[in-house]
């Protein structure tokens, strides 16, 4: 049985909320990050797995994580959910393809059919928005669409420069085991940015952006708004201190190889190489 009250009360509400009201509250409770992937650890997506991570530790999680808990969340409130797998297009290099590495959701909650989406790292909805090709959505002033290209589903964001690709997904729902065996490839591939880089994301329910990430090559805090982008250079030594005062993420040192772990972890490697020593 899912635990509806503590995860509502981990995002800050009670009670029966609506789709709309959950979405934002999870949007902007829960950080997207990587910190297990990128300390060589795989990432569970057994339900028991991903509420004690998200919800009882506090931690936050990637988007398989972060909308296979919010999927279970909306079930347990009586609400239809499929799952969706997408291609991220955004920044991808000419002529690459990237696997359908991204998770989505639709939602059927008896009012709507919705595209619901907590987990993109680089900043996600604030609300869900009518599932498929349609109007443009203004949220706090990030403005989406949704638009037909071919047999795919694409969802785009407008920038300075124009509407920018996000992800694509064809509209038919994915299993759950496609949805395991991309997440072992993304946790665990020696490729994969999530195993050789960092990325940390949080949003406030005004819009305001802040990532930490080493994606771009340097190591920055980065802010973001719709007017407005700005990155300040940090070491590695300060990113302890960031997770915790910046994205609410506490009780993390710097591994022996420079990596945020959990202190009560690190601790223990710490006493057990002693005792072996």
């Amino acid at each position: 049985m899912f635990d509806l009250d503590g995860y509502l009360e981990r995002i800050g509400l009670a009670g029966r909320p609506g789709i709309v009201e959950v979405h934002r509250a999870h949007s902007t409770s829960i950080p997207f990050e990587n910190l297990d992937p990128h300390r060589g650890v795989e990432v569970s997506l057994a339900a028991e797995d991903l509420f004690d991570k998200l919800v009882s530790r506090r931690r936050g999680g990637y988007c398989f994580e972060q909308n296979l808990l919010l999927a279970a969340a909306l079930q347990t409130l009586g609400w239809n959910v499929e799952l969706f797998l997408a291609r991220v297009l955004y920044r991808a290099p000419a002529g690459v393809v990237r696997p359908r590495s991204h998770l989505l959701l639709r939602v059927d909650d008896g009012n709507g059919i919705w595209h619901a989406d907590v987990g993109f790292g680089r900043g996600t909805l604030l609300e869900p928005i009518p599932f498929g090709p349609g109007e443009e959505h203004n949220q706090q002033g990030w403005r989406y669409r949704v638009i037909d290209q071919g047999p795919e589903h694409v969802l785009q964001q407008s920038e300075q420069d124009g509407w920018v690709d996000l992800y694509a997904y064809i509209p038919h729902p994915s299993p759950p085991i496609d949805i395991e065996a991309i997440n072992w490839w993304v946790c665990t591939n020696p490729s994969s940015p999530f195993v050789t880089g960092l990325v940390v994301t949080i949003q406030d329910a005004e819009g305001k952006r802040s990532v930490l990430s080493d994606w771009g090559g340097e190591l920055t805090l980065t802010e973001r708004t719709p007017t407005g982008t700005s990155a300040t250079p940090v070491t590695t030594e300060m990113v302890p201190g960031l997770l915790e005062e910046r994205f609410g993420l506490r009780g993390f040192e710097l591994d022996g190889e420079g990596r945020p772990a959990p202190t009560a972890l690190k601790r223990a490697t710490s006493s057990r190489s002693t005792i072996l020593g």
